[in-house]
């Protein structure tokens, strides 16, 4: 059965008359063991956006780059798809950029890459978002730890549940939303905690009436701070769920909610709120860095959106940094180029095509010309070897 599938997927592969673009993760299991996945995302012959999981290998220790690249390129080989190959996204890994570098390398040898390799590499964007707002949240305001201790305590005997569920029941609110205990790790754990707590809050606050032990309450003050982060917050989900999507192209939506993101990062240093405004600036500092590198092949991708083009662009780059920007001239500049090297090969494309149309006219002529007049066909054969 696999290797039906593999020759099946194999010629699906062969038949996309496009580019292909891959994703690539490592990861240890419980055990310690290393694996490493490879999956293609395609448009085929039909134009149907395909997704496609070509490897799933056992990635023996220590992961560093050039055993990576080592192991791509075998895989890539494998599948015979060095030649059709776009971009390769994967996580900010410092041993995902060394191993990026030696496989560029080895795929320019062939001229295999499109603009020499300058797109290939395309940096995991919600896992920039992850790492962004992880910076801002390593220094938890106490209102956030009232609301997981609050959550500690119902959540903490089957009474105090009981309790809190009647607590529910009286201020009309549903109890299949439930409340969310966050994990350390995982920043957007701590939004669905600040969310759940905040449809909650009614039942809260009828919990410190009614049950003395209950300390952890916040207070009304405090309550409107945990709405301040929780929609702060928000703004980052949406866009890091965004950006997890499988079923439909990513690449148009990647610069107008990073440029949201990075507008209201600017504003919110300069919040009221000074836990808000200390978050904000770890955060900043984060962004800016991602932000100087990021790949121009996915703005690029706006101006192809029709519902934003060239003039979204320049709009939204005008707002941060002024009119007549250096980083929009550059935007500019490297699209113009992207279109002109694109449309020289057309013309090329098209003369190609009109060789052949013309070598099958002579051809033709040569078969009709065949038993008729030997000598006409011999020279017909002559002029085409000077050519």
């Amino acid at each position: 059965m696999y290797a039906r599938e593999k020759v099946r997927i194999k010629s699906m592969l062969e038949m996309t008359p496009g580019r292909i673009c891959l994703t690539s993760n490592c990861w240890s299991s419980i055990t310690t063991d290393g694996y490493i996945s490879l999956a293609s995302h395609f448009i085929d012959k039909d134009w149907v956006l395909q997704k496609r999981v070509l490897n799933f290998s056992l990635m023996p220790s220590p992961h560093t780059g050039v055993a990576l690249s080592n192991k791509l390129l075998s895989m890539l080989s494998d599948w015979g798809i060095k030649n059709k190959l776009f971009a390769l996204t994967l996580d900010n890994a410092s041993a995902n950029d060394v191993a990026v570098d030696l496989l560029v390398t080895q795929l320019k040898l062939n001229g295999a890459l499109i603009s020499n390799g300058e797109f290939f590499h395309i940096r995991c964007c919600a896992h920039i978002i992850n790492l962004v707002v992880q910076d801002g949240l390593e220094d938890i305001d106490k209102v956030v730890t009232k609301i997981r201790e609050s959550i500690k305590y119902v959540r903490g005997s089957q009474m105090r549940k009981q309790v809190f569920l009647e607590c529910v029941g009286m201020v009309s609110l549903f109890t299949k939303k439930g409340l969310r205990q966050d994990v350390p790790t995982r920043w957007n754990s701590t939004f669905f905690m600040l969310d759940s707590a905040l449809y909650y809050q009614k039942a809260f606050m009828h919990l410190q009436l009614r049950d003395p032990n209950y300390v952890h309450c916040p207070s009304s003050i405090e309550w409107e701070k945990v709405e301040k982060i929780r929609s702060f917050l928000g703004l980052f989900y949406e866009v890091s769920n965004m950006f997890c999507g499988s079923k439909y192209p990513t690449s148009n939506l990647y610069f107008r909610p990073i440029v949201t993101c990075y507008a209201s990062l600017r504003q919110s240093k300069n919040s009221e709120d000074e836990y808000i405004r200390n978050m904000t600036k770890k955060m900043l500092e984060k962004f800016e860095k991602y932000w100087l590198n990021f790949s121009l092949i996915l703005t690029i991708a706006d101006v192809f959106d029709p519902r934003y083009k060239l003039q979204f662009v320049e709009f939204s780059y005008k707002k941060l940094y002024g009119a007549d920007s250096r980083q929009f001239l550059q935007v500019k500049e490297k699209l113009l180029s992207i279109l002109k090297s694109t449309l020289k090969i057309v013309l090329i494309k098209m003369r190609v095509a009109e060789v052949i149309q013309w070598v099958l006219q002579v051809q033709v002529l040569i078969l009709k010309v065949k038993c008729q007049w030997p000598w006409l066909r011999n020279l017909v054969l002559l002029i085409l070897s000077l050519d």
